[in-house]
């Protein structure tokens, strides 16, 4: 598993998570989101910038991510 990013920001209600990238992220990827009680694994299928839907997202960028379960900022995203 490889760090691809880290949780900034949650909006619970549309279940969006903020992510600062320090890798490539695709559209299909396998994540798993760990943090202090957070530990889920999830198949990247939405992901925005400036809340248009984007395919790939890449370093250095904050993106909106659609996530099944709750997250915190600080928990860790990765990817196989």
């Amino acid at each position: 598993m490889v760090k691809v990013g880290e949780i900034t920001h949650y909006f619970s209600g549309i279940n969006v998570a903020v992510v600062k990238l320090m890798d490539e992220l695709k559209i299909g990827d396998k994540i798993l989101i760990k943090g202090a009680t957070t530990n889920f694994e999830q198949t990247v299928d939405s992901m925005q910038i400036n809340r248009e839907p984007i395919m790939v997202a890449t370093k250095g960028q904050e993106i909106g991510l659609k996530v099944k379960d709750v997250v915190r900022p600080g928990d860790e995203v990765f990817k196989e």
